[in-house]
């Protein structure tokens, strides 16, 4: 096994990177430094340090990027509509290549010569991170645990903890995982295993149960600018505060839930359940403002757009020309999506009550059924005519083979 002098390990805090720390040190026989990027896990950061360094951290990096992962990241896939199989919102996936763009700056301020991750060997996260630190640095060597140690399941590294005195998060009674950001919490793995098995509700942390959520609907406004979320209800907020206040608002509303069976990269099909309440409440919203201020060609165009977005950032090719090429063509169709939309939010229902815009395509006087000036119905007649040419023609043919 080839030795290294420094490794910096993408560090959460939780079972496998707790674990992680002391097995490469033993089989390494380097130091080994934590990084932590801040993406909005919140109080999930506090007892980091302390945990690293009994671990056997030398130190650890807490990055704060939490705006930058809204401005750079989650703004982008918004305003692409990316949502992988037609539910998943994407929180992990956007989050994973800024993780690793901070892995590799630390590990360029500490002379690391390798870099580390906790990723299993069955997910999407190894081929998230790995790609990311191939496009930034390709000089960096990467050190995967789960493809090379002898430990086969969450309850053998508990048992691997619990033989070092290693505290973790997780039990064999309760071994489910949890990923935390401002965008999302997603949860997989142990009990969530079987996909006919409904959650807790004692699970989830950011929505209440949709039949505990208030009795009367929440009326609210979302403001966007060139396709950017900038106010509610008339109040303008930085980009960090409004997600954070979109999330209050949709959770307490029990609105953001989602149970998916989704394809995994690497092959195999996976469970897992997500909350992202205000995430939800902003695709719904902006979808709609589109729907007044995009033609439909580019609505068309768009649809197909999207989903190779969400696949490109699912499956971590975030730092590819592909997905900048795309980020052009979307920013071009952003331009004129400013306005707001009216929500109606009610036990775990979010519907949208009225929407308005600048420069609306939308036009009543053409819209009508009622009297008008601008539209001439005897024109229909001709575009019936060469519309429906082709099916003519075929009905004729068809006429004469009988």
């Amino acid at each position: 096994m080839k030795q290294y002098q420094k490794v910096v390990l993408a560090y959460s805090g939780g079972l496998d990177t707790s674990v992680i720390i002391p097995w490469l040190k033993e089989n390494y026989g380097c130091e080994v430094i934590a990084m932590a990027a801040d993406v909005g896990q919140k109080e999930e950061l506090e007892p980091l340090e302390e945990k690293a360094l009994k671990t056997g951290a030398s130190k650890l990096y807490i990055k704060d990027v939490v705006e930058e992962f809204v401005t750079d990241y989650i703004y982008p896939t918004l305003k692409a509509g990316a949502i992988y199989e037609g539910k998943y919102l994407l929180g992990t996936s956007m989050a994973r290549p800024l993780i690793a763009k901070c892995l590799v700056d630390v590990a360029r301020a500490e002379g690391a010569d390798a870099v580390a991750h906790g990723c299993t060997g069955k997910g999407n996260d190894q081929v998230r991170f790995e790609l990311a630190v191939k496009a930034l640095a390709p000089d960096l060597a990467i050190i995967a645990p789960w493809r090379e140690w002898d430990l086969k399941s969450r309850e053998d590294e508990i048992e691997y903890a619990a033989q070092r005195g290693i505290p973790v998060p997780v039990t064999k009674e309760k071994p489910y995982s949890m990923d935390r950001n401002l965008w999302h919490i997603s949860y997989e793995g142990g009990v969530l295993e079987d996909p006919d098995y409904e959650p807790d509700e004692d699970m989830f942390k950011l929505t209440v149960a949709p039949d505990k959520a208030p009795d009367k609907p929440t009326y609210m406004e979302i403001t966007f600018e060139g396709g950017i979320p900038t106010q509610i209800d008339g109040e303008a907020y930085r980009p960090v505060a409004l997600i954070d206040k979109l999330n209050e608002i949709a959770g307490a509303n029990g609105v953001g839930r989602v149970d998916i069976v989704e394809n995994r990269l690497v092959g195999m099909k996976s469970r897992g359940v997500y909350e992202t309440p205000g995430g939800t409440l902003l695709y719904l919203a902006h979808r709609e403002l589109e729907s007044l201020t995009l033609d439909r060609e580019t609505m068309r165009f768009k649809e197909l757009v999207a989903q190779k977005y969400a696949e490109l950032v699912y499956y971590g090719v975030w730092f590819a020309p592909i997905r900048e090429a795309l980020d052009a063509f979307v920013d071009k169709t952003q331009e004129h999506v400013t306005g707001t939309v009216r929500l109606k939010l009610y036990k775990g229902n979010c519907t949208i009550a009225g929407r308005r815009a600048k420069r609306s395509l939308y036009r009543e006087d053409l819209a009508t059924f009622g009297a008008d000036a601008v539209y001439n119905q005897k024109d229909a007649e001709g575009f019936i005519n060469l519309f429906g040419l082709p099916l003519l023609v075929q009905g004729l043919l068809n006429k004469e083979d009988r």
